[in-house]
């Protein structure tokens, strides 16, 4: 897929690998509208973004996500390649018996509910243009889940099921591309409770994107999680020990 001269909204793009996919692609040409809850980390993303704007907007609340939609309809003649990159995770052994359902449900609303409804109402726009996409950011933990981050862990597994049947149906129907974006271990303020400083940096990340996007490779598996994912196709059993010793 060609990436340049596109309309492309990032939901989650004002820190992490976020504003490290709307810098690349502001570099190629694009204009970028990022979209997050906090507008003063906007603000200030916005400021390294030559051809950017942004909406503030929380994926989790209905209206936010209705008015977001309105008004890039609004705004932009076309719009070209949503990418949904809202996360929220939460560290915590479910062996401790400490309010699990409510990490699990805030988790599920933003990782996996959020960006349904996000694809339900940016659907229609997307149609609008011959090539358009969807980029569902998922995580190395939707092939072999983290004791850490359990129902983060089962949230990205959700997103992975449904970006693979979101694909075939959009594939048979319509001209809209499904890309699957799997990290590992990223070094940012998102995953320093994890050790994040050990991970890849965002940047790099971004770059391996972009090529894999350009190259329509759909499900893009990111520096160490291609390993993991060939250790889960041998092994799911041993794959699994590996990640959780």
């Amino acid at each position: 897929m060609e990436l340049r001269g596109k309309t492309i909204l990032i939901i989650g793009g004002s820190a992490g690998i976020g504003l490290a996919f709307a810098q690349q692609l502001c570099q190629k040409g694009n204009k970028v509208i990022i979209a997050g809850r906090d507008e003063d980390k906007l603000k200030n993303a916005i400021k390294s973004l030559p051809t950017g704007n942004y909406e503030v907007a929380d994926v989790t609340s209905a209206g936010d996500v209705q008015r977001l939609q309105a008004s890039i309809a609004k705004k932009y003649e076309s719009l070209h390649m949503l990418i949904n990159n809202a996360g929220k995770g939460n560290v915590y052994n479910l062996a401790d018996g400490s309010d699990h359902f409510a990490k699990a449900s805030a988790e599920i609303m933003t990782n996996y509910l959020g960006i349904v409804r996000l694809v339900d109402l940016f659907l229609p726009l997307l149609k609008q243009v011959p090539e358009g996409a969807i980029v569902n950011v998922s995580s190395v933990a939707a092939y072999v889940p983290s004791s850490s981050t359990p129902t983060y862990s089962a949230s990205k597994a959700a997103l992975h099921s449904y970006t693979l049947v979101l694909r075939h149906a959009l594939g048979k129907e319509t001209s809209i591309k499904v890309f699957e974006v799997l990290p590992p271990l990223v070094n940012t303020e998102f995953s320093k409770d994890i050790h994040g400083e050990r991970g890849m940096n965002p940047m790099d990340v971004a770059a391996e994107v972009m090529a894999g996007i350009e190259a329509d490779r759909y499900e893009i598996r990111v520096g160490a999680t291609e390993k993991v994912y060939r250790g889960f196709l041998a092994s799911p059993e041993e794959a699994f020990s590996k990640r959780n010793p």
